[in-house]
C-alpha cells in the first residue's frame, strides 16, 4: 500500500498521506512518495491546485515516525520538492493531529483549511529534540512572534479555533465539510487563469523578504510577464464579452 496517495480530478491533484494507523506519521517511505507525488503535480500541466490531506479521521499527520530514530542517529536528508517550492498552489485540508512535522508540511501550504477537531502544534521540544523541518523558521512568519515562541517554545497543542484566532489557519469548518469546502476553495482558484496565480505565489514567496522597492520591482517584472501571455488577451477579451475565459495555461 502507497505511503502517499496521489490522484487527479480535473485542475485538482489530491494528495493523501496513508498511514491512518499510525496517525499518518511521517517515514522515509512517506517523506520519498511526497516528494516524487510532488513532483509530478509540479510537471503536469493539466493540474492547477493541489490539496493534502491525511487518510483517517484521527489525524492529518502527527509528525515523524520516531520509531525509526535512534539515539546518535543522524536522520539522512536528501533534498525533496516542497510544496513552497512549486508556484501552483497547495491547499491543507487538515483534521485531527496536526503536530510536528506535520504542521511543517501544513505551513509550505498556501492556505489552510481546519475541521473542527483539529489540534495543531510543535511538541518537538518534549521529546528531546527540536522542529527542524522549517517549524522554527516559518511559524514566525505566519503568526505574531510571541504566538510562535509560545507554541515553540512551551509545545503545547493549539485547537482550531485559536488557529485561526491567531491566523494559522484560513478557516473552520465541520469535520464533514472539510474535503468539500477544500474543492471549493481549489476550484474558486482555478476560475483564475493557471499563469497569473502562479505568478501571484511566486511573486509573494520570493518578494516576502525582500526590500519593498525590490518587491515592487518583482511584481512589475511579472506583471510585463503576464502581459506577454495568450492568457492575458483571452482574460480582458472574456471580460468585455461577459463570459468565462477559456485559460490555454500559455
Amino acid at each position: 500500500m502507497a505511503a502517499v496517495e496521489y490522484k487527479k480530478d480535473g485542475r485538482i491533484g489530491f494528495f493523501t498521506l496513508n498511514r491512518p494507523e499510525v496517525l499518518n506519521s511521517i517515514n522515509a517511505e512517506l517523506s520519498r512518495e511526497l516528494g516524487e507525488a510532488i513532483r509530478n503535480f509540479r510537471d503536469d500541466p493539466e493540474v492547477w491546485v493541489g490539496i493534502i490531506t491525511g487518510a483517517g479521521d484521527r489525524a492529518f499527520c502527527s509528525g515523524a515516525d520516531i520509531r525509526g530514530f535512534h539515539p546518535g542517529q543522524q536522520e539522512a536528508r536528501e533534498e525533496r520538492v516542497r510544496a513552497d517550492q512549486v508556484w501552483k498552489p497547495f491547499i491543507a485540508a487538515i483534521h485531527g493531529y496536526c503536530l510536528g512535522g506535520g504542521l511543517e508540511l501544513a505551513l509550505t501550504c498556501d492556505i489552510r483549511i481546519a475541521a473542527d477537531n483539529s489540534r495543531l502544534g510543535l511538541p518537538e521540544i518534549k521529546v528531546g529534540v527540536i522542529p527542524g523541518g522549517g517549524g522554527i523558521s516559518r511559524l514566525p512568519r505566519f503568526i505574531p512572534r510571541a504566538k510562535a515562541a509560545e507554541i515553540l517554545l512551551m509545545g503545547q497543542h493549539i485547537d482550531a479555533q485559536e488557529a485561526y484566532r491567531i491566523g494559522l489557519v484560513n478557516k473552520v469548518v465541520p469535520r464533514d465539510q472539510l474535503m468539500p469546502t477544500a474543492i471549493q476553495w481549489a476550484n474558486t482558484i482555478c476560475e483564475a487563469g493557471p499563469l497569473q496565480t502562479r505568478a501571484v505565489k511566486e511573486a509573494m514567496i520570493r518578494g516576502h523578504n525582500m526590500p519593498l522597492e525590490e518587491s515592487l520591482k518583482l511584481e512589475r517584472e511579472m506583471a510585463n510577464r503576464i502581459k506577454d501571455s495568450e492568457d492575458f488577451i483571452e482574460g480582458t477579451r472574456a471580460f468585455i464579452e461577459k463570459r468565462k475565459p477559456n485559460w490555454k495555461g500559455k
